[in-house]
């Protein structure tokens, strides 16, 4: 991100199961899990198969289950809709913006809403089975935010919108649901009841999604601290506390476990590789002043990941953490990728989204465009490219409101930063300009 005498910041996006061609491995479904899918060989992007209209932005990631996707909107609505016709299903009403993404064990599902309350409703019939009341979930904020005028001004960080996305741990008999909240605690609730079982205090909001692997909880938070927690207990086992310089700390994405490595990226900004026994640093990538708030992927000894000033997909050396190469893209590179068979899928902060042949080292790919690109990006872009200043026009950006006014710009092109959920020789995705959007893949590719 710019930072010249005033900070420019960016908008963050830290933020799956049945494949292409097969089941995945996990019970659950959840976003942030494991986004390989089964497939083979390349599968680009075909044609538009449906497009699900809501009433407010969309930065909840879809999943899939029984022939029914499900997301959430700003809308304050969580949809069911159908996988063949795009038609809804049912619709699940909160008092609060929905932009955690929804998990599924069994025939329940599980989503956060900013009107404080994480919700478990029958995903078949969209009716509420229990509720658990938070200490309050809100956006990130301050006076005088990062030297922002007026310097006596209320300011919510507009680059910081995502809740905490619920999942559910299995052992045995038993469930819980585990999720971070802005109360700066991670709770683990009773799955059948949503009765409280243990919570753990961190020093600030926690707007991450927990990943679980060999009984650990991993979550990092505001407090620019990634946490490994008993799954069973919630008791620490070792954290790692990351810089913490103004503006510029915080840990929104999810980690990736793979090879006893724990990967993750932050506002830091860079991308960590931590020891999964012991929290020790084993590697990181200086990401050149970039956000890294898109969860990893990894395949074959390579991570995959986003970023956000350098508008790139990086394809990084899983035991060095040294650059094998990037894919350039229009903008800010926000949603987590995921792959299926040869194919990694992601979308940019200009509208567009990727479908890269894992096998051409950043060489062969195709994309689509959201329809709000279409008709607003000459209008927004510089050289077809994101660029805060030139949007800004003359604008002075040392005014907080006037760094708002960009943003309700980029929001008229259909930022994707909603996490692409694979099925069924079909992709998913949702973006800023309202629309939940499913594609055909083509095959044999």
């Amino acid at each position: 991100m710019k930072k010249p005498q005033f900070l420019i910041p960016l908008l963050l996006f830290f933020i799956f199961n049945n494949s292409v061609l097969g089941q995945n491995k996990s019970k659950t479904i959840n976003a942030f899990s494991d986004r390989v899918f089964n497939g083979k060989e390349y599968l680009p992007l075909g044609d538009l198969k449906w497009k699900f209209k809501t009433e407010g932005k969309i930065f909840s990631s879809p999943i899939s289950q029984n022939n029914t996707v499900y997301i959430g909107s700003e809308d304050g609505f969580l949809y069911a809709v159908d996988e063949k016709s795009g038609k809804e299903n049912w619709k699940f009403k909160t008092n609060g913006a929905i932009h955690s993404s929804p998990s599924i064990s069994g025939n329940i599902i599980y989503f956060g809403s900013f009107d404080g309350f994480y919700y478990a409703v029958n995903s078949q019939t969209g009716k509420e089975i229990w509720k658990f009341k938070t200490g309050g979930e809100h956006w990130l904020g301050e006076i005088g935010m990062w030297g922002f005028k007026p310097a006596n001004q209320y300011m919510e960080d507009l680059w910081s919108f995502y809740l905490s996305s619920p999942i559910v741990y299995q052992n045995g008999k038993t469930a819980i649901v585990l999720f971070g909240s802005s109360d700066g605690n991670f709770y683990a609730v009773d799955a059948k009841t949503g009765n409280l079982k243990w919570k753990f205090k961190t020093d600030g909001p926690v707007h991450g999604t927990p990943v679980i692997d060999k009984n650990k909880i991993y979550i990092g938070g505001w407090d620019a601290v990634l946490y490994a927690l008993n799954a069973e207990t919630g008791k620490e086992i070792w954290h790692f506390t990351l810089g913490t310089q103004t503006g510029f700390k915080g840990i929104q994405s999810s980690v990736a476990v793979s090879d006893g490595k724990v990967l993750f990226g932050a506002r830091d900004p860079h991308f960590f590789a931590l020891d999964s026994e012991t929290g020790k640093l084993i590697w990181k990538y200086d990401a050149e002043n970039s956000w890294i708030l898109s969860s990893a992927v990894v395949k074959d000894n390579t991570v995959y990941v986003g970023t956000s000033d350098t508008y790139a997909l990086l394809a990084l050396d899983l035991k060095t953490g040294k650059e094998k190469y990037r894919l350039k893209t229009n903008g800010y590179v926000y949603s987590s990728p995921a792959i299926a068979g040869n194919t990694i899928y992601f979308g940019d902060f200009t509208g567009n989204f990727f479908a890269l042949n894992l096998l051409s080292s950043g060489k062969e790919f195709n994309s689509v465009s959201t329809e709000n690109r279409k008709q607003f990006a000459s209008a927004t872009l510089k050289n077809d490219l994101l660029d805060f200043g030139y949007t800004a026009q003359n604008e002075d950006l040392t005014f907080y409101d006037n760094n708002k006014k960009v943003m309700d710009q980029f929001y008229r092109l259909g930022p994707i930063v909603s996490s692409p959920f694979v099925n069924s020789n079909t992709i998913y995705f949702g973006s800023a300009d309202g629309f939940l959007y499913a594609y055909n893949l083509q095959k044999g590719k």
